[in-house]
């Protein structure tokens, strides 16, 4: 428990310092100013103004002083003109000067969020699938929003008023000295008895932002999950809009409640400074007008004095509070690099190759997978704190995902497609499918075997060849919220209005496109939601037959469209699949029916196999033997042409 108050001043101060105060390190400041080093020069431009605009507001209470001391009682009207002109002047400098200080600081902090804006997102560029799927797109969006704003405002905002404060107070106390030491030592003396409510007050504003920042995360977090349209399609489903209406009204409540206390405590605080300010001034004033009646000094030094006190009292609070205030602001640089150093597990090794001509041979040995074992960056993924005010449901989290890593995606997986063949998968409801899919294009790396393309372990290539050899469609097609142009010159950038037509031409689409108001130019909509999932599967094929890659890793599925679009969709994947090696998740009979290879896959192993021969397909030769794919094919497949 904390010192009872009447113990002293002193103790609670102590007290404060030791149990309250943030911690920083040497490690982390010099990775601060690592940022910062690019503008040092305009950092000390920044200094310079702070020097200067101090020491201008230093000039006005000596004016102040020379007008009573020596122009009125002299009757010096030139002296005393001169002295109302600089009092308008050193104000105007001091603004002139203010307008550059500002330039310089804005400068500095958006380039300084600019800098941590895309450090962040180029790290998250580089980071696996595995990271994104542990991690929360809320809680990531905060880290290149909230925090990255933070830590900008941690050296323009809070850096730049404790080193105010500091010069301030240096010279304030400087020239109260050089007027009247007696009442500069009567002025200092006054504020160590404030000190301590003057800090406790500054602790329960930092524990009142802390609740602020929480509340305003799971307001933020409401409306992320309800505002997109997955979200606001759910809710209209079941008919859950006055729930999410009396949701959002009560974390906004909470958000407005917590607002007016700190802005009542904050009303405290000031009143505190207030309060330090007016009895000093009372003091100085009191025994400084004894000193005057016994003409020890002028009531011009007094008057001077009176408006020192004013620069003095409200730094001098501040600068108590200063470390603690610099700690507290550094916890954004904190949560920025805390993304920064996760480790990134698919990377391109120093030696890695590029194949300039693949032929697409495809090869898995004995390759096992989990979602949770393996990989460079997997465990510490998993230990990311990312939103510090969920660690409850974290932890409950990741006990379940640590039970279920026990079950491999994949075991001792081996198989072999020659160039041009066709693959197909097949297998029951989470027997590795999709799993073998997303390690062909290197979303995941194997917890042990390995994957080679032209006899070539995956992990030997760069990303980007092997990106540029694979297409991959998936079962759930992502459009931006562009044009259909835009998204169709994703694949291909250069690509040319010819191209996108004969691509989409050969995806069955271009009619479709062709007959809308704006055709290409044509803005689909968030996810693609104006278009049918049958017509956003044939943009999809387009946009990988413009990439055009060696080997296709598609899913096939068409269950949930029409007869017609099924047909076309169909149509269009036998036009691309041809004179390439492709890896299909199969769900109808017609692709199996075609394929070169088959693998029945059964809880992350290959249950059986074959290869087409020329009088037994791989079809019939699984199918004769009466396991595991003719069960399928029973149940599943055989009224599925």
């Amino acid at each position: 428990m904390a010192p009872d108050l009447g113990t002293g001043w002193w103790t609670y101060i102590k007290y404060d310092q030791e149990h309250d105060r943030p911690k920083m390190s040497w490690a982390l400041l010099r990775r601060v100013w690592g940022y910062a080093k690019p503008y040092q020069l305009k950092v000390m431009g920044l200094l310079a103004t702070i020097f200067a605009i101090t020491g201008l507001s230093l000039i006005p209470p000596l004016l102040y002083r020379d007008l009573i001391d020596n122009a009125i009682i002299n009757g010096d009207t030139t002296r005393l003109n001169w002295l109302a002109l600089g009092m308008i002047g050193i104000p105007l400098l001091s603004a002139a000067v203010g307008f550059g200080q500002r330039y310089l600081s804005a400068n500095i902090g958006e380039g300084l969020i600019a800098d941590l804006r895309n450090a962040l997102f180029n790290h998250m560029q580089r980071m696996s699938l595995r990271f994104f799927t542990h991690t929360k797109t809320g809680a990531l969006m905060s880290r290149l929003n909230n925090d990255v704003v933070g830590a900008q405002r941690a050296l323009t905002g809070t850096f730049i008023n404790i080193v105010t404060n500091l010069v301030t107070v240096v010279a304030t106390v400087t020239i109260m000295f050089s007027l009247e030491w007696r009442l500069a030592l009567l002025s200092i003396a006054i504020v160590p008895i404030f000190l301590a409510p003057t800090r406790r007050v500054g602790r329960k504003l930092r524990e009142i932002r802390r609740q602020s920042l929480n509340l305003n995360a799971r307001m933020n977090n409401l409306m992320q999950e309800t505002l997109n349209i997955d979200g606001a399609l759910l809710v209209k489903l079941f008919g859950r809009q006055s729930d999410e209406r009396e949701r959002f009204r009560q974390r906004s409540t909470a958000v407005a409640n917590i607002g007016v206390r700190s802005a009542m405590v904050g009303r405290w605080f000031f009143m505190g400074l207030g309060l330090i300010s007016a009895v000093g001034t009372a003091v100085v004033f009191w025994i400084g007008g004894h000193m005057i009646l016994r003409d020890v000094f002028t009531v011009g030094t007094l008057v001077a004095f009176g408006a020192y006190l004013t620069q003095l009292y409200g730094p001098l609070s501040s600068i108590s509070n200063a470390h603690v205030e610099f700690a507290t602001s550094m916890v954004s640089f904190e949560r920025v690099f805390e993304v920064l150093d996760l480790p990134v597990e698919i990377r391109d090794r120093p030696e890695a190759m590029t194949l300039p001509d693949v032929t697409g041979r495809v090869s898995f040995r004995d390759v096992t997978f989990s979602y949770t074992e393996g990989g460079d960056g997997g465990s510490a993924l998993l230990g990311l704190d990312i939103d510090r005010h969920a660690r409850d449901y974290d932890a409950t989290v990741t006990k379940v995902v640590q039970k279920a890593s026990r079950t491999k995606a994949l075991a001792s997986v081996s198989f072999e497609i020659k160039p041009g063949e066709l693959a197909a998968l097949v297998g029951p409801s989470g027997a590795g499918k999709t799993t073998v899919t997303y390690l062909l294009p290197r979303l995941y790396d194997p917890t042990a075997g390995k994957i080679c393309l032209d006899g070539h372990d995956l992990r030997d290539m760069t990303l980007d060849s092997l990106a540029n050899a694979i297409g991959m469609v998936t079962q759930e097609t992502y459009l931006f919220n562009d044009t259909l142009r835009a998204n169709l010159r994703y694949a291909a950038p250069d690509a040319t209005a010819s191209d996108l037509e004969a691509a989409c031409r050969t995806a069955n689409i271009h009619e479709f496109i062709a007959g809308l108001p704006d055709g290409y130019d044509t803005v689909v909509g968030a996810r693609g939601y104006r278009l049918s999932g049958g017509e956003k599967q044939r943009i999809a094929i387009a946009r990988v037959i413009l990439k055009n890659p060696r080997i296709l890793v598609l899913d096939e599925a068409t269950s949930s469209l029409d007869s017609q679009g099924e047909a076309l969709i169909q149509e269009a994947l036998e036009r691309i699949m041809k004179g390439r090696t492709s890896l299909v998740i199969a769900h109808r009979l017609s692709t199996i029916l075609d394929a070169d290879v088959i693998l029945v896959l059964d809880r992350g192993r290959i249950a059986e196999h074959a290869h087409g021969a020329q009088n037994h397909s791989a079809h019939e030769q699984l199918l004769s033997r009466e396991g595991l794919y003719a069960k399928l094919y029973h149940t599943q497949f055989r009224n599925a042409c």
